[in-house]
């Protein structure tokens, strides 16, 4: 199983929302699962946001889900010196046994191009970073899923989901 995964914060604190497919071009998820998490702790003035990480923990705890791959809106690495980001410290707390696919919709300031994709011809690249995966691979992956725009249609559900999960 593959997880698409998404954290949304109001002020109460956060909503996490995966949804599970097994084929990377499929149009629907097979299951859609969310978490209420009561309270995040601010990120440190100056320091990498890592609010998602407890998030995304207790969501795969709650639903005991055990995926082989999980994508998340953001960056595993920030960039080609493989600075850590939200999905290598997401790999890390896995044990390394899940790979980690990053898709931003915006580059860092050095962002090298061997980081980008692009899925039509006359839209700006997403940007795939990943640990536990080849890049290629990775890369790959995001070209053959589903959606005939720029962002995948998985990973637009899973935004929706976890938007949607408090109200």
């Amino acid at each position: 199983m593959k997880l698409a995964v998404d954290v949304h914060y109001d002020a109460e604190g956060a909503h996490a929302a995966a949804v599970a497919f097994e084929d990377w071009g499929a149009a629907e998820a097979l299951r859609a699962y969310t978490s209420r998490i009561s309270h995040v702790e601010k990120a440190p003035r100056g320091e990498l946001d890592l609010r998602e990480l407890p998030c995304l923990l207790q969501l795969l705890r709650e639903h005991a889900l055990d995926p082989e791959v999980i994508v998340i809106d953001g960056f595993v690495h920030l960039d080609a010196q493989e600075t850590p980001g939200l999905g290598q410290h997401l790999f890390h707390a896995l044990g390394g046994r899940v790979a980690i696919i990053g898709i931003s919709k915006t580059a860092m300031a050095e962002t090298p191009a061997q980081f980008e994709v692009v899925r039509e011809e006359e839209t700006r690249p997403l940007i795939v970073t990943c640990a536990g995966i080849d890049l290629g691979a990775a890369k790959a992956r995001l070209r053959t899923m589903h959606g005939r725009k720029r962002v995948p249609t998985l990973l637009k559900l899973v935004a929706r989901l976890a938007k949607g999960a408090g109200g």
